[in-house]
């Protein structure tokens, strides 16, 4: 199987991005990318420290300058930050790049897969339901405008999802399924 773009997943947090995404590469034989881990290797701390120490606006110019050197590489699975669609550049960036996944939750759903994180800097609030559903309804019209496909991550496994978006890649054209060799 061979790809020929890079896949760019988008959604809420908990939506599944960095787990759907680590299977669709090692599925496409592809490198994964983490646009979270890469931006946490460039500025040398975490996330929640350089968020609460900087700022988001600081934050999110940083994540707009990683994002867009994984996108001018090579060919790979990229699992995005929940908020990159938050800026349009970054929206045209991964569009321009690549094919734009949205992996669509429910704020109830997100909310009980969280329930125990505490690595999430925009859910350390006192009701993170409350949070989740804002996200939501500021980030589902970006998610969806971005999208070049949408897939419900709802109830199904991991693997179900990574076969409904390989799916979607072959049946645009995207992935190509190496022929048979002759017997």
């Amino acid at each position: 199987m061979t790809l020929s773009t890079s896949v760019f997943l988008v959604g809420l947090p908990g939506s599944g991005k960095s787990t759907v995404g680590r299977q669709l590469a090692r599925r496409l034989g592809l490198p994964f990318v983490d646009v979270d881990h890469a931006i946490e290797a460039h500025i040398g701390s975490s996330i929640r420290t350089f968020f609460e120490r900087e700022g988001e606006a600081a934050f999110r110019d940083v994540e707009a300058g990683v994002l867009a050197d994984i996108a001018a590489g090579p060919i790979s699975v990229v699992s995005t930050g929940g908020g990159a669609v938050l800026r349009p550049e970054n929206r045209q960036c991964m569009r321009e790049h690549g094919q734009v996944v949205y992996l669509r939750s429910s704020p109830e759903e997100l909310q009980r897969r969280l329930r125990h994180d505490r690595n999430r800097p925009l859910l350390q609030v006192a009701d993170p339901l409350a949070k989740l559903r804002e996200l939501h309804a500021q980030r589902h019209p970006l998610y969806a405008q971005s999208a070049h496909f949408t897939i419900d991550t709802g109830r199904p496994s991991v693997a179900t999802l990574v076969n409904m978006i390989v799916m979607q890649l072959e049946l645009a054209g995207f992935v190509r399924t190496a022929p048979d060799a002759p017997a």
